[in-house]
Formats: structure tokens, sequence, C-alpha cells
């Protein structure tokens, strides 16, 4: 709490800083953009996909990344406050703090578009993600039918309290309920969606239970170290499914190592919210909510997804 209270105290102090503008002398927009963390794929496409629009619209994109860790992300939005940028698409870099830059921004009446994730006790103006519920509920239903309606599920979540987090918990316990036959053998949170953990997670997991069958990783890095885990666990026809439609996924789903994932748009969103960031910043109205469905992606239609990400 004590944490907390500094981390909204600084950036209350910055927001009341009078900086110099982020307007170019040229008169570009300038676009803030917080990262949760570039070594995840998913965040890359995001980047990519807003810096290349905003290349096409004459915007400035200054684009910063957290690395996971939330003070360092709250330091940066604080310094994107203070450079006074016309909007800031913010992916938070966790549930811990996720609300000060947000209401740090709106004090300083900068429009902020978050994007992946939402800070629930401070939403953003407008909220960019996958229908991860839709989603993981239409995965679990295929893992229901691949599996023949029965087997042992260890299920890796991503970092707990994250929306994508709940969002899939909720969506493939959904679809479990409608599939008895399925026993929930393992469960456990990693702390950064991170392959190694979903490896050294899993590999846990079949020391104490060698009958699992079933690995649901919450994002493709997890699902890709469970994979891996079975494979080392020496255990056969397991089915790995992950979520991202991240590049290692697809190629992994190419390849047989998993059994299907879920594709999100990131160059659609990308683009979406730095529309909707200008948008904002122009006092237009956007939509609180705008949730994009995601593909169920497995051998017999990854191709294009490895040729183009949508």
């Amino acid at each position: 709490m004590n944490t907390l209270k500094t981390l909204t105290a600084g950036l209350a102090l910055s927001a009341a800083l009078v900086a110099s503008p982020a307007l170019a002398q040229d008169g570009k927009k300038t676009v803030g953009l917080a990262v949760a963390n570039l070594q995840a794929d998913f965040f890359n496409q995001i980047k990519q996909s807003v810096e290349k629009e905003g290349a096409a619209k004459g915007i400035t994109v200054v684009t910063v990344d957290a690395g996971g860790d939330s003070a360092t992300q709250v330091s940066q939005i604080q310094d994107l406050i203070t450079r006074n940028v016309d909007a800031i698409i913010y992916i938070p870099a966790g549930a811990t703090a996720a609300s000060v830059p947000v209401q740090a921004a709106k004090k300083s009446g900068i429009p902020v578009v978050a994007v992946d994730r939402n800070p629930p006790d401070a939403p953003a103006d407008t909220f960019i993600a996958t229908d991860s519920v839709a989603a993981a509920e239409e995965l679990g239903n295929f893992v229901c039918k691949q599996s023949g309606g029965n087997g042992k599920l260890a299920e890796i979540q991503g970092q707990i309290g994250t929306t994508p987090q709940i969002d899939r918990d909720a969506g493939f316990a959904k679809a479990m309920k409608n599939c008895p036959g399925i026993q929930e053998a393992a469960k456990q949170a990693s702390n950064q969606w991170a392959q190694d953990e979903g490896f050294n997670i899993a590999q846990a997991m079949i020391q104490r239970d060698p009958e699992i069958n079933i690995f649901w990783g919450q994002a493709d890095a997890l699902a890709l170290g469970a994979a891996q885990a079975a494979k080392v666990g020496n255990l056969s026809d397991v089915i790995v499914v992950g979520f991202d439609g991240d590049v290692a996924g697809l190629e992994a789903v190419q390849s047989g190592t998993l059994t299907a994932t879920m594709t999100q748009q990131t160059q659609l969103m990308g683009r979406l919210a730095l529309d909707s960031a200008l948008k904002l910043a122009a006092k237009e109205t956007v939509p609180a909510v705008q949730l994009q469905p995601a593909t169920l992606t497995t051998k017999d239609n990854v191709a294009p997804f490895i040729a183009q990400h949508p």
C-alpha cells in the first residue's frame, strides 16, 4: 500500500508539472506507447502495428518497454505525461499498480487506450482486446472433442489478476463444465507468461501425476514450455493447446508440437489502438470496450497466418 501511495503521489506531482509539449514544431501529433514486455511476440506485434500505422499517418510514436516490471512502467508513463503526449496506448505490465498511470493521465487530460489488459478499478477511455472468454471457451470445446471427452488436464495460467488470465480461466472453465470426463489434475499460475516457466511448471506437474495427457497453456509460450516438458517426460499422445497465435506458436502448430492455438488479431488491434487514440485526442466518441474475435488455429488453417499475421 505504501508503494502504491508513493507511485500515486509521484505521478500526481509529475502530472501537475508543465513540461515541453509533445507537439513538434511541424504540428505532428505524438502518441505514447507503453508496452508491458517486448520480449513477448504478442506485444512486439502490437508495437510494430502501431508504429507502422503511425508512420503512415504522420504520427510520432514514442515507445517505452517496461520489461515486465510495473514500477518501471509507472515511471515511464510519468515521463510520457510530463512530455505532454496527445494520447497514451497502454498495455499494463501486471495487475499491481496498473490503475495508477490511468488515473494520472486522466488528471492531466491525456486520453488512454488500454490494450489486452484493463485496470478494473480505473479503466481506460477505451479497451481493445481479444474476446478471451469466448475464444477460450471455443478452445476448450475443441479440447473436449479432440480428447473424446476424457483425460487428465493440467492448466498453466498466465499472470494472476491480469485481464487475459481472468477471462481465459472463465472461458475454458465454461467449456469444461460441459465435458465432465476431463478431470483437472493440476493448475498453477506463471509470473511472466514465459516459456521457461511453462516448462518448469509442467515438469513438476508431470512428476506429481505422469498420467496427465492434456496441457492448456494460457499463452503460446507457456504451452511451448509444457510441450517441451511432455517430450522430456516421454509422454505420448498428449494434447497441448495455447493462446495468442505468436509466430513461434503458429510454427509449433504447423509442426505438430502444439495441437492448437487461438490466433489473436494483433495487427488489427495495433491499428485500432492508434486510430482510437487519435479520435480520443480529437475529443471524438470511442466505444468503451472494443473486443475482437480470435481464430481457432490447427494444422488445417495455420499456413495463412504464418504468411500474414492478422
